[in-house]
């Protein structure tokens, strides 16, 4: 998923953008209402991860000027406001769901996958020039002949069929990949695309590397 965090606090903000980015989504922050409401105005978000208590215009009435332009992307509300008041009041608006501060890691994470199956079907599948793909069962098949993947190349294939169109940096994956085990170095991040592109170029796409910038995946179809 593309995902907006909107936080002012440094610390809280580095921390759950690390979490999010290694479990494979690509993130953007903000630390203002107004900032956040202009990156929400001209750019696609699958999610916001929306704090309320903001410098400017608060995390409300960002929320409700995303709602009133009829966006669909899904929002999930973190505020150190307990009130039942305030839930219903961010509910009401139009948010997905509402965490308070403190809150877990676990749960947090829980949270964004509970969202993240909202907005892919456990069913779901993609048809990718002659490249099929079950996100459910983890399966991908090229001109309907099953092609097996490693773990690790499996979750490069997933990040990079989210971000059609754009460049992604050795870092972002190394990040994106590093619950796997260790953080990849860049030598081992060429190896994965490699060996990834040598199973499902055959079928049309295409992993391209972007001299000095990473890779950029392409299909003739996207």
């Amino acid at each position: 998923m593309r995902i907006l965090v909107v936080e002012d606090d440094a610390l809280l903000a580095e921390g759950l953008i690390k979490l999010l980015t290694r479990a494979g989504h690509a993130v953007d922050h903000a630390t203002t209402g107004k900032y956040a409401d202009r990156l929400l105005a001209e750019q696609a978000f699958d999610l916001v991860v929306l704090d309320i208590g903001l410098p400017d215009i608060d995390g409300f009435e960002v929320l409700r000027r995303l709602r009133e332009r009829h966006s669909t992307t899904m929002v999930l509300v973190l505020t150190a406001r307990d009130a039942v008041e305030d839930r219903v009041h961010g509910l009401d608006l139009g948010a997905e769901d509402y965490l308070t501060k403190p809150f877990s890691v676990s749960e947090f994470e829980a949270r964004v996958r509970a969202l993240q199956r909202r907005l892919v079907p456990p069913a779901a599948k993609r048809l990718v020039s002659g490249l099929s793909i079950d996100v459910a069962a983890k399966r991908v098949r090229a001109h309907d002949r099953p092609v097996e993947l490693t773990p690790r190349e499996w979750a490069l294939l997933e990040l990079l069929i989210t971000h059609p169109g754009r460049v992604l940096s050795k870092e972002q994956i190394a990040d994106s990949l590093a619950g796997l085990d260790d953080q990849l170095t860049a030598n081992a991040i060429e190896v994965h695309v490699s060996r990834l592109r040598t199973k499902i170029e055959p079928a049309g796409v295409h992993i391209r590397t972007v001299r000095g910038f990473g890779y950029l995946w392409e299909a003739a179809d996207e």
